[in-house]
């Protein structure tokens, strides 16, 4: 039989949870910083080693490296690079969230303006069809929520694929009825929406996301296992879990042994496996991230590839885009 790690590089991949903010390697930022007349605080192939003991030092983290960009050709490089990379490891489409509040040095539209344009490069360039959410900070308030949505319906472009939220619930506390009207209103004008649920916040959270907010599919999840009802729930509503499995192991789980993916798996649950934030766990490719998942829950090679295609189900793309995913899969199997 073939390789594992042999396996997992010829699969058609599909990533719908992984942040453009951490998809930026030092010697890019290096590059951005040196234009600006600024160095770095470490050496570039250093700049990630770094500990985030919490999720609050990583966000804080996340907005210093993000001013090193700083303008919005070069946030069009930065997109570009990361379809290009996604391509490589035969990622064939990926969408990745990216949170206006890390930018503070770029409207929104100039935002949707750049990644549209390094993204249009990048597939142009043989790398994988890209889209992206923009995604809400839970310390915003409502109206700016609504804000972000309207602009979002005034500069769409057919790489803006819906409306995120992100951040630490510990801290912010539930904020589902704030953020659902921008919801509600992103869902009545065709985007998707995904909401950073059941990580920071228990199973409450994943409630909120799905009754308050009508989430169409889930950013992590994995709490939810603390709840046996809630998880037969979501597996019966096939509400997608994009799980990461390296980044709860990080930043979540302390004990491997508690992380629930099997439990999740064997529950029927939509799972999805995804990297998060790949440059903040060691430049983590999604194969590795396949490889880890495999041998973490003894996932057989069926269930690897069930995971793509749950990926392309829960695609915020086009019924032609999920054709063309479910026929590289499938011609994938027919080897």
């Amino acid at each position: 039989m073939e390789d594992l790690t042999a396996f997992l590089t010829r699969l058609p991949k599909v990533e719908l949870h992984v942040h453009l903010e951490s998809t930026m390697p030092g010697e890019l930022l290096e590059r951005f910083a040196a234009r600006q007349g600024k160095r770095l605080p470490r050496p570039a192939d250093r700049l990630y080693d770094c500990s985030a003991e919490d999720l609050s030092d990583f966000l804080a983290f996340l907005d210093r490296i993000c001013a090193y960009v700083g303008t919005p050709q070069e946030l069009a490089e930065a997109a570009e690079y990361a379809a290009l990379a996604a391509g490589e490891e035969n990622i064939l489409y990926s969408e990745m969230i990216l949170n206006p509040t890390h930018w503070p040095q770029f409207t929104v539209p100039e935002i949707i303006a750049a990644v549209t344009e390094g993204f249009d490069r990048g597939r142009a360039a043989g790398g994988a069809d890209c889209r992206f959410t923009l995604s809400l900070s839970r310390t915003q308030t409502g109206e700016e929520a609504l804000a972000l949505e309207r602009t979002m319906e005034m500069h769409r472009t057919p790489r803006l694929a819906g409306l995120s939220v992100d951040g630490n619930e510990a801290l912010s506390g539930r904020t589902g009825e704030r953020f659902r009207p921008a919801f509600l209103a992103a869902k009545a004008a065709g985007f998707g929406c995904t909401v950073h649920a059941g990580e920071s916040s228990g199973p409450e959270g994943v409630r909120d996301a799905v009754d308050l907010l009508k989430a169409d599919r889930l950013d992590h999840g994995v709490r939810a296992a603390e709840d046996p009802n809630l998880v037969e729930r979501l597996a019966r509503e096939r509400v997608p879990l994009n799980i990461c499995l390296t980044s709860n192991l990080t930043l979540l789980y302390r004990r491997p042994e508690d992380h629930p993916l099997r439990r999740l798996l064997a529950a029927g649950a939509a799972v999805t496996l995804n990297r998060d934030d790949p440059t903040f766990l060691g430049g983590l490719t999604l194969t590795e991230e396949l490889r880890r998942a495999a041998e973490f829950a003894s996932m057989t090679r069926q269930e690897l590839i069930r995971c793509q295609e749950n990926a392309v189900d829960a695609a915020f793309c086009g019924a032609e885009t999920k054709a063309a995913l479910r026929e590289a899969l499938a011609e994938f199997q027919r080897g």
